[in-house]
């Protein structure tokens, strides 16, 4: 399915150091603000008090996170527990107050406004537990990026395994900056958004490098270059609406998915859009000057050359 076709093929890698430069030093910038500023860590990672409780009728969460607020507690979480009349609240550690007076505050507070509002359970969770957490989410981050880098190794070659690596960890460093940068929350549900990122934007980038591998078998004459931009081209209008469709959907989640959901839908914003530019700009750039070509990626005869400008040739995917 295509919306359109374009007829000439655009010159993406005439600009390609340019636009690499330029990813450098966001690259650069986002690595800054990591050391300097650091995330900003949820409850689940640096710890802090859990309190569960129930409403006779469906809680209001942003009335509850006024409350919590006039407190003078920030970085509160507040979602619902299994149903609409019970509702979670993470608050972090306060100095002065323990994890009883602090659920007891709170408590106190949330009846004032109704009464009927009851606690089903308080607990307090250590440090230890969110660097537990922490851990397993580094893992889980390597052990990503080890599949993809061995998938595409195995589908293609080694080459554009480096390539694709680099550019979705040149993704994720740059999401994380955003949230060093503007000190937005880091919770568990944001380290999920980045998981999926990576998963996410290697798909752009294994249909760019299917198409480069498959032009190489048809057009002999065209340089390497000329392949990728051939390549980048025919798959302009499939990116549009695959990327397109799913951006819409994480923009509902971000303008209508509520406090819970913002910095999950944020991170996959960002992710997106840049997964979409470091997969033309940077995964198939530093493919071509690794010295990418066609003997590293046919294994066989190869099959008659057609015309790049033939409108049948090509076809995107």
């Amino acid at each position: 399915m295509e919306f359109f076709k374009i007829r000439r093929d655009i010159p993406f890698m005439r600009n390609a150091l340019l636009f690499n430069a330029v990813s450098g030093l966001t690259f650069l910038a986002a690595v800054f603000f990591l050391f300097s500023r650091g995330l900003h860590l949820s409850v689940e990672f640096t710890g802090g008090t859990l309190m569960e409780v129930s409403y006779s009728q469906p809680a209001d969460l942003n009335a509850i996170r006024s409350a919590v607020d006039a407190l003078g507690i920030r970085d509160v979480q507040v979602q619902n527990f299994g149903t609409a009349q019970d509702v979670l609240i993470r608050m972090p550690v306060q100095k002065g107050n323990s994890s009883a007076q602090q659920s007891e505050k709170v408590l106190t507070a949330l009846k004032a406004s109704d009464p009927a509002v009851t606690l089903r359970r308080t607990e307090f969770v250590g440090p230890q537990v969110g660097d537990e957490l922490a851990a397993d989410g580094l893992k889980a981050l390597a052990c990503v990026v080890a599949g993809i880098m061995l998938y595409l190794a195995i589908r293609f070659e080694w080459k554009f395994a480096v390539a694709a690596i680099i550019a979705n960890l040149h993704d994720v460093i740059i999401i994380l900056g955003f949230f060093a940068f503007f000190q937005w929350e880091f919770s568990l549900p944001v380290l999920a958004a980045v998981l999926a990122v990576l998963g996410y934007s290697v798909n752009e980038s294994v249909v760019i490098f299917d198409r480069i591998r498959e032009n190489f078998r048809r057009y002999r004459k065209l340089n390497t270059q000329e392949i990728i931009d051939n390549a980048i081209t025919s798959t302009i209008s499939r990116t549009i609406i695959t990327h397109g469709c799913t951006q819409l959907m994480v923009l509902s989640m971000l303008l209508f998915g509520g406090a819970t959901l913002h910095y999950f839908a944020l991170a996959l914003t960002i992710g997106i859009l840049f997964g979409i530019y470091s997969s033309v700009f940077v995964a198939a750039a530093i493919a071509m000057w690794l010295g990418i070509q066609r003997e590293d990626l046919i294994k066989g005869g190869t099959k008659k050359e057609e015309d790049p400008n033939d409108p049948n040739a090509g076809a995107a995917v």
